[in-house]
């Protein structure tokens, strides 16, 4: 631990009980200002149920005196009723006579004489409970025969100097008349106060009321307002999480709530919490301010010491000071001694360094013939494969030429000669792995090359490495030495195949830059892209800013000599172009060359010179993906009478076969793209149709191929070979 993360840490243990003493005191100023807010809503809660009382109060007051009207006392129900009618009309209500049995005597808002319906039984029965002589308030309630009328309530005082039956005077009110008093109390919008009646239902509620009004409270609430003052946590109508203050309306034992939310209710204790805490943390931090100050000037000789021990490792020479400090100037001085020592030791060490290099360069023109041996192994395979194809084409081509009529003769001549163009292209590439050329530079279509160097480059890659060339439609020509650029794009493969060794996706793209400058060193202009990117591990800043160096290599030894960037950046040079390198840790490595766009047309190759038993029958499925091969054999076979359907890969063969093909016989090649090869494509077949023969042509002498049912056909092969091995795996 440093000197300052000490002198820091005895700081804090100063203040720490100054910090504990400053969080007890903002717990209590947050709970006392917690209970002075509980004890303020609980009397508005309390205060507004007596605002409710005094407006029933008024409505019983109103009443009364009503009942007192010496029409009523003398029996003329007309007169009564027309007084009734305009008090009625002035409070928006409707006040009914009715006698204990709950029989209607009169209805302001209906004329006298006409038949009234009885009250409902619940009011009949509420006056049973609570006797003749007291005045009631009815719960909220709707009216069944006309629902279209809006939750009211009901006072009701008895009717005075009256002989049995005794006459009771009601008053019906809608409930929504009690929202004016939420309008007087002008609480804040947050907040929800709310009228309930004595069975819990929601009578008048200062928002939401169309929504709420008539509904029932939450249980838990109900059973807390039994205590008739108090408060509950919960959860409002809304789903608002706050907290109901509630006190009893005396007239009519209704309750009055004040919600309020939860985070209202710790807002003022927060703010005075936080300004609280706010001090007491500027203070902390001005006393840490303080003790770093003072941890800066008493680490201040630490510090030189960790300066002298860099210098010392850096091979800087260490100065001698004085510090004042017995023990920092003795490891001062140590480090002084320890300087000197190694300067002396580095000048051998960099002597010895010289005979190393010396003896590595010379290691490295040794391995560079190993590697190339070593990409010659992984290309033989392939390249193998291609020879046998020119070779099958040409074999099979010119036997049916002898059965065919002139053209198709004619057509087969013309597919030899591509084959013996393309056995050609075979050879100049091996001569371009091999060095074995000489400079010729020309114009050449770029789009073209690249199709035709594709082979050559898949070859060098591994199965588990996925290879995508994607050329831009029109890409322009090029003016270089096309076998230099091969050997350029073959170099970047195989860097590529060396940083990916656990497979992955290597993308060539090829396009135009118009009149721009791909790379720093080059002027705008019209040029060409080539990149190659793969999926690898990427290079560090220091590895990418030595990739281009002759012999300078990461690879183990053995791997690589460190050539192939250096050559593809000399051709690129030499054409007159430039090699841009983009590399991130983990994302992979982007080469990009940049050619100049050439300024003539490229030469158009001379067209070529037009060229000109034994008998099959039955349906063939040639599976083959070499066009040159699959076009000479179908020809071929038909030519000897068989009817061919053909298919580029095992894939779609099982397709055809799936879609009801009539198929006798199947030849199928080995090596093909897609999900399986020929050999796995005849074991499924054995699996799925074992009545169907397979006839298997390979170009590989040494891969045994032992399955009941299917015969092998070597490559090349003669047309009447392939005829008879057909036939006997027909008649089999």
């Amino acid at each position: 631990m440093r000197i300052r993360t000490r002198l820091l840490l005895l700081s804090l243990a100063v203040l720490l009980p100054a910090i504990v003493a400053a969080a007890l005191g903002i717990g209590f100023v947050y709970a006392e200002e917690r209970g002075i807010n509980q004890r303020n809503l609980q009397e508005t809660s309390r205060a507004m149920a007596l605002a409710v009382d005094r407006e029933l109060g008024t409505r019983e007051i109103l009443l009364k005196a009503l009942a007192s009207a010496p029409s009523l006392a003398r029996g003329d129900l007309a007169t009564f009723h027309e007084h009734a009618r305009v008090i009625a009309e002035e409070r928006e209500a409707s006040i009914l006579l009715s006698d204990e049995n709950g029989r209607v005597l009169l209805n302001s808002r209906l004329p006298v004489g006409t038949a009234l319906p009885a009250l409902l039984p619940t009011a009949v029965q509420e006056r049973r409970d609570a006797g003749p002589d007291v005045t009631i308030v009815s719960n909220l309630y709707r009216l069944p025969r006309n629902p279209d009328v809006p939750p009211s309530f009901a006072l009701q005082v008895p009717v005075p100097h009256t002989a049995r039956p005794h006459l009771y005077l009601a008053m019906t009110t809608p409930a929504s008349q009690l929202q004016a008093l939420f309008e007087q109390q002008r609480l804040p919008s947050d907040w929800h106060a709310t009228i309930v009646d004595r069975q819990g239902v929601v009578v008048a509620r200062s928002s939401d009321p169309a929504k709420f009004v008539g509904t029932h409270v939450r249980p838990e609430l109900q059973d807390s307002m039994a205590a008739g003052e108090g408060m509950h946590p919960g959860m409002t109508l809304a789903g608002v999480a706050s907290t109901a203050f509630f006190s009893r309306v005396p007239r009519s034992n209704w309750s009055f709530l004040v919600s309020v939310p939860d985070a209202e209710l710790r807002r003022t204790g927060l703010w005075a919490s936080a300004l609280l805490g706010g001090m007491s943390l500027l203070l902390l931090a001005l006393a840490t301010l303080a003790a770093l100050a003072v941890a800066r000037r008493t680490a201040q000789p630490m510090e030189d010491l960790r300066h002298d021990a860099q210098q010392l490792g850096d091979g800087a020479p260490v100065q001698a000071r004085s510090s004042g400090l017995l023990e920092v100037d003795a490891v001062n001085e140590a480090l002084v001694g320890a300087s000197e020592r190694l300067r002396r030791a580095s000048a051998d060490l960099e002597h010895r360094v010289a005979e190393a290099v010396a003896s590595f360069e010379q290691s490295q023109r040794a391995l560079l013939q190993a590697q190339k041996l070593e990409a010659l192994g992984r290309l033989t395979g392939g390249i193998a494969h291609d020879f046998n194809n020119v070779l099958q084409t040409l074999t099979t081509g010119l036997h049916a030429a002898r059965l065919g009529s002139d053209d198709k003769v004619r057509r087969l001549l013309a597919t030899c000669e591509r084959a013996v163009t393309r056995g050609s292209e075979l050879a100049r590439q091996l001569m371009v792995f091999g060095r074995v050329q000489e400079v010729r530079v020309e114009t050449f279509d770029l789009a073209q090359r690249l199709r035709e160097v594709q082979p050559l480059l898949t070859g060098a890659l591994p199965t588990d490495i996925t290879f995508t060339q994607d050329v831009t439609p029109g890409l322009w020509p090029v003016t270089a030495d096309p076998l230099q650029l091969e050997l350029a794009l073959l170099n970047l493969v195989m860097n590529a195949r060396d940083a990916m060794p656990h497979g992955g996706r290597l993308r060539l793209r090829a396009g135009n830059s118009v009149g721009q400058s791909p790379a720093q060193d080059l002027p705008p202009g019209d040029y060409v892209a080539i990149s190659l990117q793969d999926e690898g591990e990427g290079m560090n800043e220091e590895v990418l800013a030595r990739a281009l160096d002759p012999f300078f290599t990461t690879k183990s030894v053995g791997r690589g000599s460190g050539l192939g960037l250096p050559q593809a950046y000399g051709f690129a040079r030499q054409s007159g172009g430039a090699l841009v390198l983009r590399s991130q840790v983990g994302e992979g490595t982007t080469v990009t060359l940049v050619l100049p766009r050439a300024q003539v047309a490229p030469q158009e190759p001379a067209p070529a010179a037009p060229s000109g038993g034994l008998r099959g029958a039955g349906c063939v499925l040639l599976v083959e993906d070499d066009p040159l091969v699959r076009d000479t054999v179908r020809s071929g076979l038909e030519v000897s009478g068989f009817e061919v359907q053909t298919a580029n890969d095992a894939d779609e063969a099982l397709r055809m076969l799936a879609g009801g093909h009539c198929v006798d016989v199947v030849l199928t090649d080995v090596v093909m793209p897609g999900s399986m090869n020929g050999v796995d494509l005849a074991r499924l077949l054995a699996r799925e149709h074992p009545r169907l023969r397979v006839v298997i042509a390979t170009g590989y002498s040494d891969r045994s191929i032992d399955m009941p049912g299917v015969r092998t056909l070597a490559k090349p092969y003669a047309l009447h070979q392939a005829v008879a091995a057909l036939n006997e795996a027909m008649a089999g």
